[in-house]
């Protein structure tokens, strides 16, 4: 248990370092590491005509209601913009303006790219894929978790 405490720690202080330095990375842009998030979920093929808020919530596995507050100061910046979705009226489709393409392609993954390069300038393509896969697994694992939970609270209800 003093290993996996030692692991969920360490993971925790790089979650918030992520956001510190990454933030840091992209301020000049008007971005934090969530908007860089959104913008590159967005900018995404599959994302093309836009996802509903459900979706983009599901995918970046966050609340809807912290991602709501993000769009809707996206919104303000022109970064992205939301509208009725055609197939479901009760749905909103979130996109990414051509303002938004800009700053995330001419602006921000420039400043991203060099970031990685310096967190990562110890790292071989060995260990960057190692730590890939294990961060997979322990995803996985903590979804399999979260699952589980909301099945429960479902049959309790």
């Amino acid at each position: 248990m003093e290993l996996a405490n030692r692991l969920f720690f360490r993971l925790y202080q790089c979650a918030n370092m992520l956001h510190k330095t990454g933030t840091r990375a992209v301020e000049k842009e008007g971005l934090t590491t969530q908007q860089w998030a959104v913008l590159g979920a967005l900018s995404r093929r599959e994302a093309e005509g836009g996802m509903s808020v459900g979706e983009l919530a599901r995918y970046l596995m966050v609340s809807r209601q912290n991602l709501a507050g993000l769009i809707g100061r996206m919104e303000r910046d022109g970064h992205v913009a939301s509208a009725p979705d055609g197939r479901d009226r009760r749905s909103r489709l979130v996109s990414i303006t051509e303002s938004g393409k800009h700053v995330w392609i001419d602006l921000a993954q420039p400043k991203i790219y060099k970031y990685y390069e310096h967190v990562l300038e110890d790292f071989s393509v060995g260990d960057m894929t190692h730590s890939l896969h294990y961060l997979l697994k322990l995803l996985e694992n903590m979804k399999r978790v979260d699952d589980d939970k909301e099945s429960a609270q479902a049959d309790e209800a």
